[in-house]
């Protein structure tokens, strides 16, 4: 599209009116907010003096106003950079319905939407733009930057920049390189899960020139975390949810058994739905709001779901299976129970969870000639020439590409994450986007445009009803919907806005309804594709540590909240009295018998010196180790054994 035609919208009085406006001023105007959240304000004020910040608040502490607030004090644009393509929309549109112009830019979109875009940021017609890493760096938006006034660049998900994070994510460690385009703009980096050496490491990374942050704590007073012992999950899971009432999430690492357990709640009187990233946008949408609304009161689901998702009274969180780290288990768990009253986080593990947990690990980082094999299939499925390919994007699906190419469907998958965490491509699970519409015609030329097309005009009325804000910009419409209002099938509507666009009378761009792969780099042989194996190995290394640590929490009796804090560096915090350690919960029901002989083999075994909890339990069958848990936690809770500060048991004297 030439310069000459771009969209150019100002939203007129909107930055001059937030310029003298202060904090909590836009707070309550905008969000109804009579006071800011703990440390919120302080992080605020942080920015607005200009200080690089990093923000470290836990799930649901609110790190979206932290960089939103700001962003209306000042005149200029906010840049979010953010990875959760689901989260950005979610937002743009919240924003919207406040008042307050945003647009997000990301993988999957072709060149003319950009366009438009970028060129509104560059023109006012935002106060935040929300950029995937990806796009972050190339030349289309690289260009623009200077242009674009920047007030505060904030860093959404900021453990990603680093190799210590449980979501290492590269392209984020060419932010701090950014910097220059980014004027005199502070950087916010925010995150709801960070190790201290992560703190330490994202701060390095985006080049503060001196450390700043700002910490709450991770203890949470009102949630009660569990890890229940069972073997059979599903009849456990049922009486939980018998016993809590409210709204619960469950989490299942596979899409296919969130289906399975969906059925089985259902045909258990239990109101459940099930929800991963394979679905439609609509599914989702529909799922996700049948839930938020109380329709459903159990969903099902991957870790695809929850990320944004702002639902205070939620009451339960059960997990049957443990996830890969305890960042992950930590940010899940947490959306029990905002709403500050009590909630209930459990693990549901029995003894075959370790080892399939540690198998996992391992095969996510599969050989370097999957790989390759993967990658040249990538170049036959798109068609893309060795050379040639750079910044563009394809409908992915991921099946179908297995059974094309014949491949693994797990392996195939932690090849492409791998290949995406080498910066060769980026894979958007969650790139489905509504069509959108913005009519830019004249008063005249559309009205002359309705006479001559009858069909055009029904439905230019229908949106202009629908959607009002459709004269001033890309708005999201439903093909669906107007399909309803104008009493005709998508199709026909998909038809009609394509031919008004080829005529000039709106921009129109077709909804996108599947995963996306976008090239980040041109494409090589495959022969000649290189991976950086230091990191390969440390990433690998790392996520093996990440599953002992979490079976570590899993089999370690000892308050589950002072373990958790502690991991993220919080090592004085008092035991919560109310996980299922501190209340007694989970206590062994072995006779006496049993007890004396599990305890002597246990015994024997510490003879030898301090052992790791997997060198203790290897000795007994799979059978009988789940007995040796309840004998072994019997011992820690009655002082019998100690821990070390390396996590290993030991005889007390």
């Amino acid at each position: 599209m030439c310069p000459g035609r771009m969209l150019r919208l100002q939203f007129k009085n909107f930055p001059c009116a937030m310029e003298t406006a202060k904090p909590a001023e836009i707070l309550k105007k905008y969000w109804g907010y009579d006071a800011f959240r703990p440390l919120q304000n302080e992080i605020i004020e942080s920015v607005l003096a200009g200080k690089d910040t990093l923000a470290l608040l836990p799930t649901g502490g609110g790190k979206s106003i932290c960089f939103q607030v700001p962003a209306l004090a000042q005149d200029g644009l906010c840049l979010v950079i953010s990875p959760l393509i689901a989260l950005m929309k979610d937002q743009v549109d919240n924003l919207a319905k406040r008042g307050v112009p945003a647009a997000a830019v990301y993988s999957g979109m072709n060149r003319r939407a950009l366009d438009i875009v970028l060129e509104n940021a560059c023109n006012g017609a935002y106060k935040l733009l929300y950029v995937s890493p990806e796009r972050l760096f190339t030349e289309l938006l690289r260009e623009r930057l200077p242009r674009m006034r920047l007030n505060l660049v904030a860093v959404d998900e900021a453990h990603c920049i680093s190799q210590w994070g449980y979501d290492f994510r590269p392209p984020y460690l060419q932010i701090a390189a950014m910097r220059p385009l980014f004027g005199s703009a502070p950087i916010l980096a925010l995150t709801a899960t960070a190790t201290p050496e992560v703190v330490q490491d994202i701060q390095e990374k985006l080049a503060f020139p001196t450390p700043n942050v700002f910490q709450q704590s991770f203890v949470r007073t009102n949630l009660s975390y569990s890890v229940l012992y069972e073997t059979q999950k599903r009849e456990k899971l049922t009486s939980m949810l018998r016993s809590v009432p409210g709204t619960a999430i469950v989490y299942l690492r596979s899409r296919g058994e969130t289906r399975e357990i969906a059925e089985w709640l259902t045909k258990n009187q239990i109101r459940a739905d099930f929800y991963h990233a394979g679905l439609t946008m609509e599914e989702r949408s529909a799922k996700q709001q049948a839930w938020m609304t109380g329709q459903t009161r159990v969903i099902v689901c991957t870790n695809a779901f929850g990320m944004g998702i702002d639902k205070p009274d939620v009451r339960l969180v059960v997990h049957l299976a443990p996830p890969d780290s305890l960042e992950a288990y930590f940010q899940e768990a947490g959306r029990a129970g905002r709403d500050g009253r009590k909630a209930y986080a459990a693990l549901l593990y029995a003894p075959t969870d370790a080892d399939n947990l540690r198998r996992q690990a391992e095969a996510a980082f599969p050989p370097l000639e999957l790989i390759r094999r993967v990658y040249r299939a990538l170049g036959s499925q798109t068609q893309i020439a060795i050379g040639a390919g750079a910044g563009e994007s394809f409908d992915f699906d991921l099946l179908h590409f297995c059974q094309t190419y014949k491949f693994e469907q797990p392996s195939a998958y932690a090849a492409l994450r791998l290949l995406e965490q080498d910066g060769w491509i980026a894979l958007s699970e969650n790139a489905n986007a509504p069509a959108r519409v913005h009519i830019k015609a004249g008063r005249e030329t559309l009205y002359d445009y309705q006479l001559r097309h009858k069909n055009a005009d029904i439905l230019t009325k229908a949106m202009l009803r629908a959607y009002p804000g459709v004269q001033n910009d890309l708005t999201a419409v439903s093909e669906q919907v107007l399909a309803q209002y104008c009493k005709t099938n998508p199709e026909s509507v998909k038809k009609i806005l394509e031919s008004a666009r080829q005529e000039g009378i709106l921009e129109y761009l077709p909804a996108v309804d599947k995963p996306q792969l976008s090239f980040l780099r041109e494409r090589v042989a495959a022969e000649n594709l290189q991976i950086d194996l230091d990191r390969y190995r440390f990433r690998k290394a790392r996520a093996m540590r990440n599953a002992e640590t979490t079976i570590q929490y899993a089999e370690t009796r000892r308050c589950r909240s002072r373990q958790l804090v502690g991991y993220f560096g919080e090592k004085n915090s008092a035991d919560c009295g109310i996980c299922d350690v501190c209340t007694g919960r989970n206590k062994t029901e072995l006779s006496n018998a049993q007890y004396d002989s599990l305890s002597a083999e246990l015994r024997a075994v510490l003879q030898n010196g301090p052992q790791s909890t997997e060198e203790l339990l290897a000795p007994f069958a799979a059978k009988r180790r789940e007995t040796a848990i309840n004998a072994l936690q019997y011992m820690l809770n009655e002082g019998i054994l100690r821990e070390d500060e390396d996590g290993r048991l030991a005889l007390n004297a």
